[in-house]
């Protein structure tokens, strides 16, 4: 084991001495907090914004942020228009086709429903869910009517102006609108979604991918991960 972790440090420490000079750019949304929001100075700012900002500090990565639709979040890191997804991705097969994930810094976040009303009916009415999402494939499959939208916001909005029963999403994104809204609840059992949330790279950029591999590592050894969890309520802690 000790040989192991030796040579995952070894290949993280020459990886990051390599691109040390170079910008690492990491892209979110900027949208869907807590994970990563747009505050009031314009900046990038939340869990991932943090995450992102202290694992660049122990891979001595040189790091910027970009903002980036969410639609095309994938297409546009496989184009080079940054170097990292970070951005609340749940790891999935689907996407594990196309780009490469780190190993997981969540667990799966549950997904929940929102609703105006308990009685919803979630099996056959009509869901909203952030398009390109888990959320939307699993409303796909399940029976009810999937009516998808470009922004988490947009989702709500659905549901508060009667164009869609309820909303699925990450139940971390959820609970603080409905906490903040007496027409909004929490509606139905929870959901389980996806391998749990990793940062997403090309498939070309095996070093980084190994470098943010054991950045998250030990953050996961030292306890800080976990501490950053509970700081923004995002998550299960590992």
């Amino acid at each position: 084991m000790k040989k192991i972790i030796l040579s995952t440090a070894a290949l993280a420490i020459s990886a990051s001495m390599a691109m040390a000079q170079d910008v690492v750019r990491l892209g979110t949304e900027g949208a869907y907090p807590p994970w990563n929001f747009i505050n009031d100075s314009g900046e990038v700012d939340g869990f991932e914004r943090e995450l992102g900002d202290e694992l660049c500090k122990r891979a001595e990565l040189n790091c910027q942020w970009v903002t980036n639709d969410w639609d095309s979040i994938i297409p546009n890191l496989v184009s080079g228009n940054y170097d990292v997804i970070i951005a609340g991705m749940s790891i999935t097969d689907e996407r594990d086709e196309v780009i490469d994930f780190t190993q997981n810094y969540t667990p799966p976040d549950p997904s929940a429903y929102l609703a105006m009303s308990e009685d919803v009916d979630l099996e056959g009415g009509v869901i909203a869910a952030q398009a390109g999402t888990i959320q939307a494939g699993y409303v796909a499959e399940s029976g009810a009517t999937l009516v998808e939208f470009a922004t988490p916001e947009e989702t709500i909005a659905a549901v508060r102006n009667g164009e869609a029963d309820a909303v699925l999403a990450d139940k971390s994104f959820l609970t603080p609108v409905a906490d903040e809204d007496a027409d909004l609840m929490i509606v139905g059992p929870d959901v389980a979604l996806g391998g749990g949330v990793g940062l997403g790279v090309r498939e070309s950029d095996p070093e980084l991918k190994a470098t943010l591999d054991a950045a998250i590592q030990s953050m996961k050894d030292d306890g800080s991960l976990n501490a950053m969890i509970e700081k923004w309520d995002v998550a299960s802690t590992f």
